[in-house]
Order: C-alpha cells, then structure tokens, then sequence
C-alpha cells in the first residue's frame, strides 16, 4: 500500500482538515476571551462535536488557532492546542483543575481509584501505588508478555480472518489480569469484558451534550453500571480475601497494593475497598489502552510492507525463534520507534480533559471556575509545524536529536505532570514485547474492502473492529 492511506475520523477527511492555509477563516472573538468559531446557526457546533469530535475540534483549531473558546450546552469550553500552554495547565496550575466531570460517571465502578480521585487522596494513593510499577517489578512480567502473546497466537490458523481488536482486547485482559492478580481471568474474561465496556460506554454517554443528566437516573445502562460492579466486587474481593489469609508475596501488582505503607503520611496502608478501586482502575486503564494501541500498529505494520520487512529483520535478528525478554525490548530499537510513531498517530487517550476549581489566567484570559479545558494529543500530535508530513507513519523519524527537538508536549500520549499514566512503562513494554512475539511468526494483513474509520470514544477505537487476515511468515 502507499503511505498516505490511513483511517478517517467522520465527516471531514484528514486531508482537508490538516490542509496548510495561508489565510484562516474569521472569527468571533469576545471580551477576555480567545477566538471563537462562527456558527451557522445556534446549536451548529454541538452537532459537530457530537458527530465528530476530532473534525469539530480540528476544524476549530485550524480557524482559531492554539487557544480558543466557545460554549456547549451553556458551559464554558477552551480547546489548548499549543504545548506550552498545556504545560500551564498540566504542570503549572495542576493545583487549580479536576478531572473534567465526564469521569464522575464512572465512579459507581471504578470508586475512589487514581483516575477518578483528586486532591490529597489522590496524592496518597499515587505514593502507595508507585512502587508496584517499579522498573524491576515492570520489567519481571516480561515473561507474562511474552507467553500470553505466544498462547494467542497459537490459536489462529492460516489464512484465518481474524478481528485483531478482539483479539488484542482478550490478550491485554489477560496480560494485566496475571500482572495484577497472579490469576487467570480466563474463566470470568467474558463477564470481566462486558463490566469494563459498560463503564467505558457510561463514560463517553457522560461526553455528549444533553445527556450528562440522565446520567443520574436509575434507568438503562446506569442500573447496568451497578450489576457490573457487582460482577468485579464478587471477583476482586474473592481474591483480595485469599491473599489476606495466605499472607504470601506473589510477586504481582496486588501483593504490593495490600503491602504497601504510606511511609511519608500516616504510615497505613491500604483498606480493601482502597485495594478494590485501584485494582478496578487498574484493570480497566491496563488492557483498554494497550489494546488500542496494539489495534492501531497492526493495522499500520500492514499497510507500510517496508516498515514490515524492517520489523522482522529486527525481530529476527534480536530474538530469533526464542521469547522475548525485558532485556530484548531495550534492543527493538525499530519495533519502540513502530509503537511511538503507532501513539502518536493514533493516541488510545486523544484528549485530556480538565475542569477549572480556581481561576487562573492562560495566554492572557482569566479562565473562570467551571469551564472546561480540553487539550487533545491528537491534534498536536498532528500538527505540521512539529512534525513534518505529519500524516505519513515515519518510525524512522523518531530518532534521538527529533524527540529532544520537540517542545515536551507536542508528544503526550500518556498525559503529563501529577497525573501522567501510572503504568506507562508496562504499557509501553507490553507494546514492544507483544508486538515482537507475533511478528516472529505470524504477519497480519488488513483485509481489503473492510472499512477502517475511526471512533473517538473515551479511547481512540476502531469503528468496525480491525478485520486482518493471518498469515505464517515463511
């Protein structure tokens, strides 16, 4: 395939709403407020949002510039598209903005677990969690990596079509659930899967204008987010109560969420509701976004067959007919720059969202208690004037001197500051060790006709699933 093909995202195709312009559209702007994209008519730009949200923001973006405002459903929203301003808010005001409110949904499920608590609690939590996703403790589940990948792949036949999102969203349950648990969810994967999908599903309904308030009825779905966490509470604490009682280290995640101490607080550890919420959190942030970026590298291994090629000369050569090891993954040098172009193309998390408890001021405008600010890795990350020909896959372009050029967020597929991905070092090992596993053996190629479109979501997902078909290398 040639380079330039890749997925749409709705309405306006890429190409045109990344099109260099040399005179912007004009625009409204308002007292104390930046730019503002003109409507049509009144409840235009809802619409977009709704329908899609990447074209709606882009399309502003490229009107207005890094820095604009406008109103959904009476709020006040400033979409940042410029690095240093996300750095304001990230870093430097951190204190001032929450999580926007499209999280609180989740709470009936996820509980007070790091994406979802704020403040000193968070904090506390962030202390007792860090030391599960210590580099040796990360580098020691390489094993798991490597073997779950192995086991999937040994279930696929040649020529088999296979819907490799499915597939990669089985294997990261698994990968996190041994990670975390020493368990295999195997047997409960199904009602695990349909538990984490429904709270996703919650969360992006929490998104959409007009809706937030149904939210709050006992009715649909929310009365199914209740019966989902029944379904994890049963698992989960079944499995925090046998590991109380045997007292053994098992060396996984939740050995040392039940043993860890606030030693620069009180010097407590965790309750098992306090273990529970994080080993929901964990779970769902653990396998949803590493499937994701899983989906979206296979899908461009194999529309680029000399980035392929390079791939398994890598994996040949490093690995052989072996598994891979931790110490493996720091030599696919090709395969990290694979998986770093594959985020910065195609962020599981494509937009951070926050919303503002203090004023503060940013580029000039006081921004006022309860707007919400919208920062999106997508659009930066495809942003010409930071990487050129920003729409061609390029791993090659990831060379050392180009990651120190860039400003530090014109690439963030993992946020930044206090509340950057805790496991963004299991994640992206995970990436690198999966994704060489299989291409020892196996190549899997797009199948031709099936429609690739992109839905953003809580996550960055493929619309139609990722149709592939497998075939053994020779």
């Amino acid at each position: 395939m040639t380079g330039d093909r890749r997925a749409t995202g709705g309405r306006w195709s890429r190409e045109f709403l990344f099109r260099e312009s040399s005179d912007r559209a004009r625009v409204q702007r308002q007292a104390g407020n930046p730019p503002e994209p003109r409507q049509k008519y009144p409840g235009e730009l809802a619409i977009r949002v709704f329908r899609d949200p990447i074209g709606a923001y882009t399309r502003i973006s490229r009107e207005c510039g890094d820095f604009s405002h406008f109103k959904l459903g009476g709020r006040d929203i400033y979409l940042i598209t410029n690095p240093e301003y996300i750095k304001e808010v990230v870093i430097n005001h951190h204190q001032n903005v929450v999580k926007s409110g499209s999280l609180k949904i989740a709470k009936p499920l996820l509980g007070e677990g790091l994406l979802t608590s704020e403040g000193e609690y968070h904090h506390r939590q962030r202390r007792l969690v860090q030391p599960a996703f210590h580099q040796s403790r990360i580098e020691g589940y390489a094993k798991v990596m490597a073997e779950y990948a192995q086991k999937t792949s040994e279930g696929w036949k040649e020529g088999q079509v296979l819907d490799v999102h499915d597939e990669m969203m089985r294997l990261a349950l698994a990968v996190v659930s041994v990670s975390l648990f020493n368990a295999n969810l195997e047997d409960e994967s199904a009602e695990v899967s349909r538990a984490l999908t429904g709270a996703l599903e919650s969360l992006h309904r929490s998104k959409m204008p007009l809706v937030g308030a149904l939210n709050r009825l006992p009715i649909g779905r929310n009365q199914d987010l209740q019966k989902a966490r029944t379904t994890l509470d049963a698992i989960i604490y079944r499995i925090i109560e046998e590991r109380r009682k045997s007292g053994r280290d098992e060396g996984d995640l939740l050995s040392m969420l039940l043993s860890s101490r606030d030693t620069e607080g009180d010097g407590t550890g965790m309750s098992d509701l306090q273990v529970r919420d994080e080993a929901v959190t964990l779970l769902l942030a653990g396998h949803e976004t590493t499937a994701k970026a899983l989906t979206w590298a296979w899908y461009l291994i194999s529309e680029h067959p000399e980035v392929e090629a390079r791939l398994h000369a890598e994996v040949d050569q490093v690995i052989g007919k072996g598994m891979p090891t931790a110490q493996d993954a720091k030599k696919l040098v090709y395969t990290d720059q694979i998986v770093t172009e594959t985020l910065r193309l195609y962020p599981p998390a494509w937009t951070l969202g926050s919303m503002v408890i203090k004023p503060f001021e940013l580029g000039g405008c006081k921004l006022p208690v309860g707007s919400t600010l919208i920062m999106s890795q997508y659009l930066v990350q495809h942003d010409s004037r930071y990487y050129p020909d920003p729409e061609k896959f390029t791993p090659e372009r990831w060379t050392p001197e180009f990651s120190e050029s860039l400003p530090r967020f014109a690439y963030f597929p993992f946020g930044g500051g206090p509340r950057a991905c805790i496991g963004e070092r299991f994640a992206w090992m995970e990436t690198v060790l999966i994704i060489a596993t299989i291409a020892r053996n196996w190549r899997l190629q797009h199948v031709p006709g099936h429609k690739v479109e992109l839905l953003p979501r809580l996550t960055l997902r493929p619309r139609y699933g990722m149709k592939m078909r497998a075939s053994r290398r020779q």
